[in-house]
């Protein structure tokens, strides 16, 4: 079926038709959270996404709707972008721009780009990148922070080097067990001595095949954006152990300790907790892998269906950061029944899955679909948003989007 067999409608109108229709099923927070950035303008973005939908103007932070998201690859004008500080203007050619590596190391080294490119093998890979928050707007009660929906997402092609190829270069000692990165983005206090953030991820995970430092985003150097010269990529983990315009990487012998690593930052508690209850610090532990998702892609929500086709063919991508999806199901009737997606293999680790349905609408009307994945180690995304913790992480409720049959 070709995309011509769903109606568009005026923008107007599908605000309206997604925000009237679905106020009335299931709880009115369970499902209209996800559509209320619909239509929405976003002035102050750069020319480069001005197709985002921004959340916050300093930092800038920004997230495409999922409609946009269809692109097996996804452009650099769709991809979203997080910070927690100000990102810098670095007026300095890539290849001469530095990046030292010390700490637990046999010898600290002063590697410029120019130099990965020389003495490491230059690859290129598709990897999720997504922001540990994305789905936060979902939570109740409501959490601080960027309200994420489900656009803080993307699987651009990166180019870079391994990180562990560098690593065994500098020679890394036995005592190492966390990889720390320092970045050159400014605080947003102005001050030069705090750190917006300085993250990083366990020294095993480093020495994976596809963690990586990045210089290059779908066939382009890197933009200011996404972390010019230079980023790291920690695939399967939450996006900010990814840190941009990276500058230092301080190998070290216990867990990093920086700014962003403590607290109720990137962490959820250690046991289930009551929405809303107050959980001490010592009781939360730092996010690792990411869960199992999905993403419907098309049709955008609230586009009519013409009952004089057939089928209904949504289609979309899943993901999981502890390994491949291994099935994807499509449900239009509330759950009550099941159909199992045609699902793609990834094109590397770590890359999403296109999949694609072909669902038989019975009569006119409301419909929902919904996408539950489910990947190798058998975790399933559940159909409500799961849960709760303080600063709304791991959001992976299952996709959802509204259809009008006519």
């Amino acid at each position: 079926m070709a995309d011509e067999d769903i109606e568009k409608t005026d923008s107007k109108s599908r605000r309206q038709f997604v925000r009237n229709s679905l106020l009335t099923v299931l709880g009115s927070e369970l499902v209209s959270w996800q559509y209320l950035a619909l239509g929405k303008e976003s002035p102050g973005l750069p020319p480069s996404k001005k197709e985002l939908r921004l959340l916050n103007s300093r930092p800038l932070n920004a997230e495409a709707m999922p409609h946009l998201l269809d692109d097996q690859i996804t452009p650099a004008s769709r991809m979203f972008v997080r910070n927690n500080g100000i990102m810098p203007e670095i007026n300095k050619a890539q290849d001469d721009w530095v990046i030292k590596i010390d700490g637990s190391v046999d010898r600290e080294l002063s590697l410029r780009i120019g130099d990965l490119r020389k003495k490491f093998q230059v690859i290129s890979a598709q990897v999720v990148l997504e922001c540990g928050g994305n789905g936060r707007a979902g939570f109740r009660p409501r959490v601080r922070g960027n309200q994420w929906t489900f656009g803080a997402v993307g699987c651009p092609l990166w180019e870079g080097v391994r990180l562990k190829d560098v690593l065994k270069y500098a020679g890394v000692k036995s005592s190492a067990v966390y990889l720390a990165y320092y970045s050159h983005d400014n605080h947003l206090s102005g001050d030069p001595e705090k750190d917006a953030i300085s993250r990083g991820f366990p020294i095993e995970k480093a020495m994976e095949d596809w963690s990586m430092i990045v210089f290059g985003m779908n066939g382009k150097p890197l933009s200011r954006e996404h972390g010019f010269p230079a980023r790291l990529i920690c695939p399967g983990f939450p996006g900010s152990a990814s840190g941009k315009w990276l500058q230092r990487l301080y190998i070290r012998d216990k867990v990093h300790d920086g700014a962003k690593m403590g607290g109720y930052s990137y962490r959820v508690p250690e046991f289930p907790v009551r929405p809303g209850e107050k959980v001490a610090k010592e009781h939360m532990k730092i996010i690792h892998e990411m869960p199992v998702k999905s993403l419907i892609t098309w049709p955008e929500s609230g586009e009519q269906f013409l009952m004089s086709k057939k089928y209904l063919e949504p289609r979309g991508f899943a993901w999981s950061g502890s390994g491949p999806v291994t099935s994807v199901d499509v449900s239009f009737n509330f759950g009550q029944s099941w159909i199992q997606a045609k699902l793609e293999k990834p094109v590397n680790p770590f890359a999403w899955q296109r999949w694609s349905a072909a669902v038989k609408i019975p009569v006119r009307g409301y419909y929902e679909v919904w996408a539950r994945a489910t990947d190798a180690t058998g975790r399933q995304q559940p159909m409500l948003v799961p849960g709760w913790n303080p600063r709304g992480y791991l959001n992976n409720a299952m996709a959802r989007i509204a259809v009008q049959a006519v």
